[in-house]
């Protein structure tokens, strides 16, 4: 248990960015799904619009502290390789 004030006050704010941050990966989370999901359907214009909305997402990301900054890369990377290959 928390003892000193600042330790109650970390407390309070670990749990609200715990929570933003969670929120903020999900999202990210949605967008590369929606990618997949095209490159399932095999549909080339829907995967490229798709990348091109999750790539900013993964960038804000890393800018936020959420993704590291070779994570986003690589997904980025192998999402943009699985479209150039449709």
């Amino acid at each position: 248990m928390a003892n000193t004030p600042q330790a109650r006050k970390r407390i309070r704010r670990n749990e609200k960015r715990a929570e933003i941050n969670g929120n903020r990966l999900s999202r990210i989370r949605t967008f590369v799904k929606k990618v997949e999901a095209a490159l399932d359907g095999g549909d080339k214009a829907a995967a490229s619009e798709a990348l091109a909305a999750a790539q900013p997402e993964l960038a804000r990301g890393v800018a936020r502290g959420v993704l590291h900054a070779n994570t986003a890369s690589r997904k980025l990377s192998r999402l943009t390789k699985r479209v150039a290959a449709l």
